[in-house]
Parts: C-alpha cells; sequence; structure tokens
C-alpha cells in the first residue's frame, strides 16, 4: 500500500509501514487498507510536512470543524478519527511520539439515518424478473446472478461476503441447508438459506462450468471465467432493478437491510438477527428496529379503529 501524496518522508514510510503492520498483523482486507490511506493522506496534508508528532489536539479541533463545516457527516468524521486516533496510537507503542493528540476528540453527532430497505412485495419483484427462458438474455447469466441476488436477500450477505465464496460453500449448503462465510476482520459465521435461494444455487451450479475456467475455485464468475468483481455484482443488480421498474438504485447492501428488516418483523428476535448479520455489537442492529416500528405505524393506520376514524374525521 502505497503513502500518501504530499507527505515528508518520514511521515510517509510511517504511514507506509503502518498500512504494512494493519495488513500483515491485523490482516485487514483490500477495501479498509484503502481506506485507511484516505484517511492518513488526510492527515498527511494537515501536517503540511511537518512530522505528525508536531500535531496537537487543536489542530486535529480544527481539522474536524472546517470538514463538518464543508458539509463531512458526523459518521463521516467518527470514521476520520478513529483512523487516525488508530495510527497515533501505533506511532505511541512504536515510541514515536508521547501523546495520542485524537484521544479525548469525539465527531459531532449527526441525525442517525435510516438504512435503505425494500419492502416484501419490492424485494419479491425484484426477485421474480428475468428468467432463464428469456430470449433477449444469455440464460447463464441470469441463473447466476439470480443465485447471487437470492442468497444476498435470503441469508443477509455483505457484498465482500458473497464475493468471497468458494465452491465449498454448495457442499456445506447440502449437508446442512447453511454456509459459512467470511465477514469483517476475517470473522466467520455460518448463515441458513432460504428455500429458493437453494433452488437458485442448484440451477447455477448446474451451469457454472460454462462460464468457469478449470481451476477456478470461485462460486460465482464472470464471463472471464475468474470470480466476479464486487464492482459487477452491484452494476448487474442495479440493471436487474431498472429491468423490474425500480425508479430508485437498487444495491447489495439494500438486499441485506431488507433480510433483517423483514427477518426482525416476522420474528421479533434481535439477538438472532444480530448473530445472522455478523454485528460484533447488538447497536449496530437496533437501527433495524426504527424500521419495524415504521412497518407497524403504517399497520396501525391501516387497520386500526381509531385510527381510521381519525383519517375519516379529517378527510371530511
Amino acid at each position: 500500500m502505497n503513502a500518501p501524496p504530499g507527505a515528508s518522508s518520514a511521515n510517509a514510510k510511517q504511514v507506509a509501514a503502518y498500512l504494512a503492520w494493519l495488513s500483515v498483523q491485523r490482516r485487514q482486507s483490500a477495501h479498509t487498507l484503502s481506506a485507511y490511506a484516505r484517511d492518513l493522506a488526510r492527515l498527511a496534508a494537515l501536517s503540511a510536512g511537518q512530522p505528525f508528532a508536531a500535531l496537537d489536539v487543536n489542530s486535529i479541533r480544527r481539522q474536524i470543524a472546517l470538514l463538518h463545516g464543508k458539509g463531512l457527516s458526523g459518521r463521516s468524521l467518527a470514521r476520520l478519527l478513529s483512523a487516525w486516533r488508530g495510527f497515533f496510537r501505533w506511532l505511541q507503542q512504536q515510541g514515536e511520539i508521547t501523546r495520542n493528540p485524537c484521544l479525548t476528540l469525539r465527531a459531532p453527532k449527526s441525525p442517525r439515518r435510516l438504512p435503505d430497505a425494500l419492502s416484501v412485495e419490492e424485494s419479491i419483484g425484484l426477485l421474480s424478473g428475468a428468467r432463464a427462458d428469456d430470449a433477449e438474455a444469455d440464460a447463464v447469466l441470469i441463473l447466476r446472478d439470480l443465485a447471487m441476488f437470492e442468497l444476498f436477500y435470503s441469508s443477509g450477505l455483505r457484498l465482500s461476503e458473497l464475493d468471497g465464496l468458494n465452491l465449498d460453500a454448495l457442499e456445506d449448503l447440502r449437508a446442512s441447508g447453511e454456509i459459512r462465510v467470511t465477514g469483517k476482520r476475517n470473522k466467520t459465521r455460518v448463515v441458513p438459506v432460504g428455500g429458493k435461494a437453494q433452488e437458485a444455487l442448484d440451477a447455477w451450479a448446474a451451469v457454472r462450468a460454462r462460464l468457469a475456467a478449470p481451476e477456478e475455485n470461485a462460486l460465482f464468475v464472470s464471463c472471464r471465467g475468474t470470480r466476479i468483481s464486487m464492482r459487477m455484482i452491484q452494476k448487474r443488480l442495479e440493471r436487474r432493478a431498472k429491468e423490474a421498474g425500480f425508479s430508485i438504485p437498487v444495491h447489495p447492501h439494500m438486499l441485506r437491510h431488507s433480510f433483517a428488516s423483514h427477518l426482525l418483523q416476522s420474528s421479533g428476535d434481535l439477538r438472532a438477527v444480530q448473530e445472522m448479520l455478523g454485528h460484533s455489537s447488538i447497536a449496530s442492529t437496533q437501527v433495524y428496529t426504527h424500521l419495524d416500528f415504521q412497518h407497524l405505524s403504517k399497520i396501525y393506520d391501516q387497520a386500526h379503529p381509531r385510527a381510521r376514524r381519525k383519517k375519516q374525521k379529517t378527510d371530511d
């Protein structure tokens, strides 16, 4: 991983060494390392060529205030501060600095944005589109795409988790109806796979050899025969949503959100949803209770006699 452009030689070496440590010791993904590199590029720009040790709490606070004034959200600033805090902590451990200027700083709060989720009807409509007998499309690609999208919605996978699946996932699926996925920080978890997704995966497995290179181990492959890229998965889902008549962009994480929201509405078991999503904290899962309350509010407005009476009175 390259050091930030514009950094002094000493600063660049420190950043490069930190990114290497994150890669080797913490086994962070390439996506995470890229995000850290961008965040540390901002820090290098703030240092203006001075050693990182010259940065104090006031200079960091001013930078955060400046970025907030330019419209950067509280959530983005919190992530930025977290990256900087971790870097300065590592510098302390290396004996390069004596204090962490980010230790006591907190990002300004911003309203928590609810995740975008499809309704049950919209989810079914998205997954009930083009089939293998569509004369206008490649049947093999349709079967692949349907298997990917059904699995997103069936099991709440992250994009990177689905893209990282290998052929052994099919063996687990046939043996137990579950698959093992590797999530953030290389944590693994076992998730159940619904009947529709299992049918779609079986159909894809039957034709996968038409696309896959002989030695390719990835479950989902591109037209080139190698592991499909995450960006291509996103593009295929966007295309499917447009074909299904969606006016809003649909992305893989939206299917994950829909999975969590619909499962919580049906079961009410927040802990089970947390486990299936792979959240380390229940706080990350609790956001879906707000989506559930929105659903209940709509049901109340439609069904409760007092709600109907109030609405009728207003209409009159």
